[in-house]
């Protein structure tokens, strides 16, 4: 029988625009919640409902301001954002919780643990791709100008750069990318900040965002153990290397299974 978390609601209709089931999970053992990069979208994670599905709720987030939900207007605030994903996910029924984050979606993956084990709903793990650790910071600045959101496009070569070909698509894709930047390269975490669940960071070995000491540092930021698997490729190995990225969440919760079983 489907539970939900005590003393919280059932979800409401609004919670569709944001949560995206690619495909039918039957009787699921477990839930991951798929986080997208600055400028990204659900579907950037339809390969990995298709590999974790039916055994897996797979849910991607959907963020304002793009595909289908163009006509709204982004969240430039990540805190903002987080609440408010954070609102929808605990009206979902309850089931083992795992989050997969890539670039902004990390921080965003970050930041709803915390929310969520103050709640006593914490995750099992949390995958933290393609972003350096929360206290490391940066001054990057990319959000200035529509020039500088074009630049760092094309040179993290993303799912976005299909479309600097396209004027009118990129006119479309520009509000919600530099609202995304906004957000993430304003955000600030202490050191001493940490979760309790395992993390397991993925990152390329040539990804111009994220050094190897920088991905390491993730480990700050767990009470339990880090995890670090290193993959050939830039910003986006997470599709380049699809197929090694999703043996990784297979055995996750392969293990999952097991552990629960016994």
């Amino acid at each position: 029988m489907t539970t939900f978390w005590s003393g919280m609601s059932r979800p409401s209709p609004g919670d569709e625009l944001w949560c995206r089931r690619f495909h039918t999970a039957n009787n699921p053992t477990a839930r991951l919640v798929c986080l997208p990069h600055a400028g990204g979208s659900a579907s950037f994670y339809l390969p990995v409902s298709a590999a974790l599905s039916p055994d897996v709720d797979v849910l991607s987030i959907q963020y304002p301001g793009r595909q289908d939900r163009r006509m709204e207007q982004p969240i430039d605030d990540l805190t903002v954002l987080v609440d408010r994903i954070y609102e929808v996910l605990r009206r979902q029924p309850e089931l083992p919780l795992t989050f997969l984050g890539h670039s902004m979606g990390a921080v965003i993956g970050f930041e709803l643990t915390r929310r969520l084990e103050a709640d006593g709903h914490g995750p099992v793990r949390l995958f933290a791709s393609g972003r350096r650790a929360p206290s490391t910071y940066r001054q990057e600045n990319t959000f200035r100008s529509d020039d500088a959101i074009l630049a760092e496009v094309r040179r993290l070569s993303g799912t976005a750069s299909a479309l600097l070909g396209d004027e009118e698509m990129m006119r479309a894709a520009l509000p919600a990318l530099r609202a995304d930047y906004t957000a993430v390269e304003a955000y600030r975490c202490a050191p001493g900040v940490t979760v309790d669940c395992p993390i397991t960071v993925l990152t390329g070995d040539n990804d111009p965002k994220t050094t190897l000491d920088e991905a390491k540092a993730w480990g700050e930021h767990t009470t339990e153990s880090l995890d670090l698997r290193v993959f050939a490729g830039g910003h986006f190995f997470i599709s380049e290397r699809s197929k090694d990225v999703m043996q990784v969440l297979v055995e996750h919760f392969r293990g999952e299974r097991a552990r629960t079983a016994d």
